[in-house]
């Protein structure tokens, strides 16, 4: 019996999904999900590539309730850009929860993980953000800056954006661009500690090895997206700051002990917590923010169950806009 294999192209996804509130809702269904404690998902499979520069993460979740489950294949490869070739690619698989069949090949290069990463952002903000943000603030300036910022404005409609990043040049560019696209003022802020002392809202969204986020710039009213850190090595955020929130929050404590800001704040001797609030738990309708002058922090490392939704939101979205081909195994 033949069995029908949706291949959608990145040109082809980017037309039929899009970072809006549908995505944004889809990413919280996973994270209400990962709440119930029903959710499969591995640990991620990571394996480094020293000779080339390289990195391989492997991710997976199923989601009882989703009729698929992705595995998603994300390569890291730092000196393509030498070559003119991107640093990041990558795919998707999305098989049959009812069969273990293939049901389609997502060849999104990286770019249904930029939607799902930003909609987490939304999220997080949705749930942990002060009811009003007049101020957002980025640090970083690439896509994730872009696309984190755009996602919070969807849930928390600000009307100032500040940005910085180490290159001033791109730091204005990434301000300009948010300003066209968002419709809201938007500027490069060269001094850190003046964003976050500024901002209601602010997101992490760096490669940083040491910490960007100093524990003195704090202040009450204030939530952090920590989102850079994905991998053993990366740190944005002061260990000294995690321990002196309200409310820390994980995507997935046990990623997060391994990968996140967590990591450096256990190795640096900051974190008595114990067990922390996850995301899901809290969608799920445990306490979040309960102050608006409460100081919240959300270390995002991102999760297999993300990438089971959007996957399983791609696939219907582009069977809706009659898009991809379809060949039989």
């Amino acid at each position: 019996m033949a069995n029908d294999i949706f291949i959608l192209t990145e040109s082809e996804l980017r037309k039929a999904v899009r970072l809006d509130m549908e995505a944004i809702d889809v990413v919280e269904q996973a994270f209400a999900a990962l709440g119930t404690g029903k959710v499969i998902m591995p640990p991620i499979l990571s394996m480094a590539i020293p000779e080339a520069n390289g990195e391989v993460d492997v991710k997976t979740a199923y989601i009882p309730g989703f009729d698929g489950f992705a595995i998603k294949v994300s390569p890291g490869f730092f000196d393509n850009p030498k070559l003119g070739l991107p640093s990041l690619n990558g795919l998707m698989i999305l098989f049959s929860a009812r069969t273990g069949l293939v049901e389609a090949l997502l060849l999104d290069n990286g770019y249904l993980t930029d939607v799902r990463t930003a909609a987490a952002g939304a999220v997080a903000a949705r749930h942990l953000a002060p009811a009003t943000v007049q101020t957002a603030g980025v640090m970083g300036t690439g896509v994730q800056a872009r696309l984190q910022i755009a996602a919070a404005h969807l849930v928390r409609p600000f009307s100032r954006v500040l940005v910085w990043g180490r290159d001033a040049r791109k730091a204005q560019s990434c301000a300009r661009d948010l300003a066209a696209n968002l419709g809201i003022e938007a500027h490069a802020e060269a001094d850190p500690a003046r964003l976050v002392a500024e901002s209601q809202l602010v997101v992490t969204t760096t490669p940083a090895e040491e910490p960007i986020l100093k524990a003195e710039w704090l202040h009450p009213g204030l939530h952090i997206t920590a989102m850079g850190s994905d991998q053993e090595g990366k740190n944005e955020i002061d260990p000294k700051a995690i321990a002196a929130v309200d409310l820390y929050v994980a995507d997935r404590a046990s990623q997060c002990e391994k990968l996140g800001e967590l990591r450096t704040a256990i190795a640096a001797g900051q974190w008595k917590g114990g067990q922390p609030r996850e995301l899901g738990a809290i969608v799920q309708g445990q306490p979040g923010r309960t102050d608006e002058a409460q100081i919240t922090l959300c270390d995002l490392t991102g999760t297999g169950a993300q990438d089971t939704a959007i996957a399983t939101h791609a696939l219907s979205a582009a069977r809706a806009a009659g898009a991809g081909r379809v060949i039989e195994s």
